[in-house]
């Protein structure tokens, strides 16, 4: 029978993993400490509820030539020889396992904390003394090697652990006074228990009241005093700051309003900390992604992190997390329209982005404030609401192309057009008759527009005939009508539109240029509609004087230049990408336009 054995780790190799892979740097040994000292304290307030907590950080130079030591105490649960052996050599092992240990309490649960200390030190040693009776002070002295020994002292030992970290080199920077500080701080600030740093004869207490544990007198003096806070966290003068609370999760915390729009794909800096300790301080996705308009600082005792201790695991418990404070933000806005108005107005101004997102999701949000959000029209940004009270029916184009093609004659026409080629627009535009019965909503053709232009009488109608036929002959190849008409404005000598169709067969056109014989082949299939639905339109404007004179010319060469220089123009205007035959007729365009001049020259008569 084959004997069964175990595993072999090389803790080396483990320690270049822990460092390389699953901590984001050598500076998380500082966090590692730490945690182990508050999960001590905490071990030990289980059986002594009245016990006090204390952890201290001192920082040992040395006489010259020596290495910096540093020195992490804590009076807590202490550790036994057995414990040492089970736990401190046994890699992940942890004394926060077991049907008789309330694991939601501690903070770390993985056995590998100590690990950490290995990326900046060869030599770790413990002394500590168990708080069960009749314990003694051990000592316990481990090596990167995989090795380490244990032996038990004489002297008494306040019930505690001593954890001694002696540099190794190349590792200096990482035993600066300075460091130590500001990674004690960094991650410890929030934590019930005093934490001293000590290194020659200074004490430093670094301990400061958490945001969420924060009391105030009235609303104001806490938007103030949070703003404040923000503004030294983050260096930005946020607009508002709210409390939040779920009980899902267990967060607590506050999130501060940007003064300044963002993006979805902005960068999010939310400061997470889990039971008072820093988590991570650019944690993304505890929040819902339309939550992109704040910065939060915020607790969470109820959630699981990953083995690196810098995020949470992606479950249930941290999607129910993240949907109540979702909840906790629309409560908010809610609380806003119905006590400050006026501050939500600045705020839906600014992060009306993040707004129509939860608008599209929820019903609920949607009907409260949908009429507050602005939406980018022919006459100017407007708010939903104050177009539905100018106008019955409320008409949109849905994408921007469209939109600059038709915004300056619509405006004109004192037609109010919205773009509804931004960012869920179109969902919130085509909701509004599921929710509102009573509102219409219609998406404009703007191949129809043309059509409410003022036609011309039937002798200018005579006058121009000769002038549209050329320009059909000359757009026809494009798949392109001519038409001519009055409108405004004036100065605007055509006006390009395309169907549906007619941009789809565009955009086919564009790819069969770029693309190998296979692939276009495949999209010759796509090209079979030739239907006059699938052509363009250029409409030329009779109320401009270009127009007006190009159409009483009679030589058929210059009005054909003219259209075809007409038709890249309106092209170019509505930001559409030329095609090769198009560049090919801008540049032919371009130059006939030079030597014509050319040879207006009075030195050409010479």
């Amino acid at each position: 029978m084959t004997a069964q054995k175990n595993f072999q780790v090389n803790l080396r190799g483990m320690i270049e993993l822990l460092s390389g892979h699953l901590y984001s740097g050598p500076q998380v040994y500082i966090r590692e400490l730490l945690q182990n000292c508050v999960d001590a304290i905490t071990a030990r307030q289980q059986v002594d509820a009245e016990h006090v907590g204390e952890i201290r950080f001192e920082l040992v130079t040395g006489g010259e030539g020596s290495r910096p030591t540093l020195v992490v105490s804590d009076n807590g649960i202490g550790l036994t020889e057995d414990d040492l052996h089970e736990f401190l050599a046994t890699i992940g092992q942890s004394s926060k396992r077991g049907p008789e240990v309330q694991r939601d309490t501690f903070i770390g649960q993985f056995g590998i904390g100590l690990l950490s200390a290995f990326m900046v030190c060869e030599e770790l040693v413990v002394i500590t003394r168990s708080a069960k009776p009749d314990s003694k002070t051990v000592e316990w002295t481990g090596r990167s090697d995989g090795t380490y020994q244990v032996r038990v002292l004489e002297h008494d030992f306040e019930p505690g652990t001593q954890v001694f970290v002696r540099s190794r080199p190349g590792t200096e920077e990482f035993f600066e006074p300075d460091f130590i500080i500001s990674r004690a701080k960094f991650y410890g600030s929030y934590l019930p228990h005093d934490i001293q740093v000590r290194f020659g004869d200074e004490r430093r207490l670094i301990n400061e009241t958490a945001p969420w544990d924060m009391q105030f007198e009235n609303r104001d003096i806490e938007r103030d005093t949070l703003l404040r806070m923000g503004k030294e966290t983050y260096e930005i003068d946020f607009i508002d700051a709210f409390r939040i609370n779920t009980e899902v999760g267990g967060v607590q915390g506050v999130a501060f309003v940007l003064p300044h729009s963002a993006s979805v794909a902005s960068k999010r800096a939310h400061q997470v900390y889990l039971k008072n300790m820093l988590l991570s301080d650019r944690l993304d996705d505890l929040l819902p992604d339309w939550a992109f308009f704040v910065h939060c600082i915020l607790n969470v005792t109820d959630l699981k992190p990953t083995a690196s201790r810098e995020s949470f695991h992606d479950d249930e418990d941290l999607d129910a997390a993240r949907d109540a404070i979702g909840a906790s933000l629309r409560g908010y806005l809610v609380d806003l329209s119905k006590t400050d108005k006026e501050r939500l107005a600045a705020i839906i101004n600014l992060h009306h982005l993040p707004m129509k997102s939860l608008a599209v999701d929820d019903d609920d949000f949607y009907k409260m404030f949908i009429d507050w959000l602005p939406f980018e029209s022919s006459s100017d940004t407007i708010t939903l609401g104050e177009l539905c009270e100018q106008q019955e029916v409320i008409q949109y184009v849905p994408s921007r192309d469209q939109f600059r093609q038709i915004a300056g004659v619509a405006a004109s026409q004192d037609m109010c057009i919205i773009n509804a080629g931004y960012t869920w627009d179109v969902e919130l535009l085509t909701k509004m008759p599921y929710l509102f019965p009573k509102r219409q909503i219609e998406q404009l053709d703007v191949t129809q527009l043309s059509q409410n232009f003022q036609d011309l009488t039937l002798d200018e109608r005579d006058e121009v005939m000769d002038f549209l036929r050329t320009a059909a002959a000359a757009l026809q190849s494009f798949r392109c009508e001519a038409d001519i008409r009055r409108y405004e404005p004036s100065d605007l000598p055509t006006l390009y539109t395309a169907s549906d169709e007619a941009s789809f067969l565009r955009s086919v056109d564009q790819a069969k240029e770029s693309a190998n014989d296979l692939w276009g082949g495949v999209l010759d299939g796509f090209n079979i509609d030739h239907s006059r639905r699938a052509w363009a339109n250029l409409c030329f404007n009779f109320s401009n004087p270009l127009i007006r004179k190009l159409a009483s010319l009679s030589n058929r060469e210059i009005i054909q230049r003219a259209v075809e220089m007409l038709y890249v123009q309106s092209l170019l205007l509505g930001h559409y990408p030329l095609k090769s035959g198009e560049m090919k007729l801008l540049g032919n365009g371009m130059l006939k336009m030079i030597e014509y001049c050319v040879s207006l020259s009075p030195e050409n008569d010479e």
